[in-house]
């Protein structure tokens, strides 16, 4: 049995026509119709208020079940598992419909699509019986009427062969040849099925766009988008009336026509509904962004009595488990259990180096400290790894999960829990960008260092409890001395200043250099009657190999001690923090001269210098005396002790090497070439002065690989 038009009489094949627009008297009605301006004048017209309206999605609840819940051959249907929409129908859920204007809904498309009457003007006529209707819930009604039809003829369908009641109803209505010959309009009926599967979806994104708190507008397209609709859903009721007897089989329209109608539907859903619910939405999540945003700024800004509301806004799953994770005994653990403790936060990328980062080694091996001593004050503290990255893909969560395995720490469980609001904030608020920082959060939940990495690289443990006023105090009970460049990395340190020898830091790595300086050192301390030690600190960026053949040379020739070469890394990492931490805090009093600043920048400077191949030298005795100089002008003073040695016998030997210099040697430099390598992780500064001559360097930008 096919769906066709001949034979059939003249007012059925312009109702059957008209639904497409097809036919000649229709076809000014389409071009008509499809003129945005003037269709939606009309649609807009028959629009008086949004007075009458009720709560839609009970009513698509009860729409589903009639739609999908079926175990038809015909439709194919699937009884599937209980939805939540089941539940609704079983409580009786559903509002009291306004069953009479549903009545007139259906009265009126049945008597006009009988009569011939256009489907255009139809659908103005159902415009107007729900004028005072919201926009969503005009189609809702005229869906409801359908789909009243729909369930009927489905039920019979189902059961007419089995049940005496829905058979008796379809020998009534004359349909026992339509149910019989079904199999023979399956391209119409899963056309029509298609369609009717558009218009529940289409009214579903109705609702959901007046469901918004904050729609931006009423898009001047959504009456465009009720008028397809409905005229859809007047299509799809006359294949209803034709399939249940109430209008004759022949009007049945084409598959493919219905299945034309449906992508346009789809077309005008995805294109005036899609898209402007998704404006919505991200309109409305910028603005719940930006609250939140706001609302971090106030949580670190604002005294609170502990830090729980802090850590928990910073870090927190949405189903509300734990949000952080303890390495050390591998288990998740709430935000709460760090209250009442200093909690670092270690935020990083997933490209530092475990084995060579050296930051993380010392972060490591206080933290093992702290583990040994949980009672003293200064282990009162609990450091968090916090990776941020914009993208996580399997790879990367599988890197995560790797380094998180070789931990001691806290970290957070899962990068999620860590919101794209919270990686703004960290970004634009605490400056994160590529290299390790170290963020502390006190007690109370207040931001109280905004990196300490550089002070627990100079100091360690005794930088408890990382604060910003911790760091400026520890400044200044220091000086510029040889137990600030060397600390606790030469063990004999101590011994050696209460001793009162003089001492001698060096580095480069010129090995001719090294050895010519050494001897000349030795040989100028039993001439000055001083008891001399000397110490070798290597070079920044030198290779491993060339280092350790520098060093074996050293010992076996007995030229002087040497820090351990794992060591050696560790003493221009602690350089370079100290030159960033007193530039961070000189940028509160730049007027002030710092002594120490100086002599860090210098050193740095000798190691940098090509042209001086990282040599530097400086002599030390006791707390306050103290001279440096590049490698050739400490060899040359030194070589020339005869001339200086009279005035070493009246104000000592240090500071006589200095005058020396100062006078005899570095003016005589007929050129010099000074340069300052600091990587880009550091605190770059706007201006450098030269360490020789005061005058300003130039800033130029070098890419160096170093890898061996």
């Amino acid at each position: 049995m096919e769906a066709k038009m001949v034979g059939q009489p003249k007012h059925e094949q312009s109702i059957a026509s008209s639904f497409l627009g097809q036919g000649r008297s229709s076809r000014a009605h389409a071009s008509g119709a499809t003129d945005d301006t003037e269709l939606g004048r009309k649609i807009i017209a028959t629009h008086e208020s949004n007075e009458r309206g009720f709560d839609v999605k009970p009513v698509l609840a009860v729409i589903d079940v009639i739609f999908n819940r079926a175990s038809d051959d015909i439709f194919k249907f699937s009884q599937g598992p209980i939805t939540q929409w089941d539940i609704v129908v079983a409580e009786e859920k559903v509002v009291d419909l306004p069953t009479r204007v549903i009545s007139a809904i259906s009265l009126e498309m049945y008597s006009k699509c009988s009569a011939g009457v256009d489907v255009h003007n139809i659908v103005l006529e159902i415009l107007r019986l729900v004028k005072h209707y919201s926009w969503e819930v005009k189609v809702a009604l005229v869906l409801v009427s359908l789909m009243i039809t729909f369930g009927k003829f489905r039920l019979v369908v189902q059961q007419y062969t089995t049940n005496p009641l829905p058979k008796a109803i379809a020998l009534l209505k004359q349909l026992p040849e339509i149910l019989e010959h079904l199999h023979d309009l399956k391209p119409t009926l899963d056309a029509l099925f298609t369609l009717i599967g558009e218009i529940i979806d289409t009214t579903k994104e109705l609702v959901e766009l007046y469901e918004l708190p904050e729609v931006i507008a009423v898009d001047a397209n959504v009456p465009t988008v009720v008028y397809w609709s409905i005229r859809s859903i007047v299509v799809a009721s006359t294949q209803m009336f034709a399939l249940t007897g109430s209008l004759p089989i022949d009007l049945l329209t084409e598959s493919w026509e219905l299945s034309s109608l449906a992508h346009k539907l789809n077309n005008i859903k995805t294109l005036h509904l899609v898209e402007l619910i998704e404006r919505c939405l991200k309109v409305m999540q910028e603005k719940r962004d930006e609250e939140a945003f706001r609302e971090l700024e106030r949580i670190f800004t604002t005294p609170h009595l502990d830090n729980t509301r802090a850590l928990a806004t910073l870090f927190h799953y949405k189903d509300g488990q734990p949000a952080l994770y303890d390495c050390y005994i591998k288990r998740k653990v709430a935000t709460d259990e760090l209250s009442n403790k200093t909690v670092a936060l270690f935020i990083t990328d997933l490209d530092f180096n475990l084995q060579r980062g050296q930051e993380y080694k010392i972060l490591e091996r206080m933290y093992q400290q702290k583990k040994h001593s949980p009672t003293k004050m200064e282990s009162q503290y609990e450091i968090v790894w916090v990776p941020i990255l914009d993208n996580w893909d399997e790879d990367k969560l599988n890197l995560f999960e790797t380094l998180q395995k070789q931990m001691e720490w806290h970290s957070i469980d899962h990068p999620s829990v860590v919101s794209t609001v919270v990686k703004r904030y960290i970004k634009e608020k605490w400056n994160f960008k590529k290299k390790p920082m170290l963020v502390v959060i006190d007690k109370q939940g207040a931001i109280v260092h905004h990196d300490a990495i550089n002070m627990i690289c100079i100091w360690g443990s005794t930088a408890y409890p990382f604060t910003f006023n911790r760091e400026k105090l520890l400044w200044e009970e220091m000086s510029w001395s040889v137990d600030l460049l060397i600390d606790n990395l030469e063990p004999n340190l101590n011994a050696w200043i209460q001793e009162g020898k003089h001492i001698c830091l060096y580095g480069g790595e010129d090995m001719e250099w090294i050895s010519d300086f050494t001897i000349a050192a030795k040989k100028v301390a039993r001439e000055a009657g001083i008891n001399l030690e000397m110490v070798y600190v290597g070079k920044t960026q030198t290779k491993e190999k060339l280092v350790t053949t520098i060093i074996d040379t050293i010992q076996k020739e007995n030229l002087s001690r040497t820090l351990d070469r794992n060591l050696i890394s560790y003493f221009w990492l602690r350089l370079m923090k100290m030159l960033d931490s007193k530039r961070q805090l000189t940028k509160f009093d730049s007027t002030r001269y710092d002594h120490i600043l100086e002599g860090i920048t210098v050193i740095l400077s000798y190691d940098s210098s090509d042209y001086s191949k990282g040599r530097w030298a400086v002599m030390s005795k006791d707390i306050g005396e103290m001279v440096r100089g590049k490698g050739t002008h400490m060899l040359k003073a030194l070589t020339e002790h005869r001339v200086w040695k009279p005035r070493q016998q009246e104000i000592g030997f240090v500071p006589a090497l200095d005058e020396y210099l100062k006078e005899y040697v570095q003016p005589l430099e007929p050129h010099h070439c000074t340069s300052l390598v600091l990587p880009s992780s550091a605190a770059l500064p706007d201006v450098m002065k030269c360490c020789d001559c005061g005058r300003l360097m130039e800033t130029y930008t070098l890419f160096r690989c170093c890898l061996e």
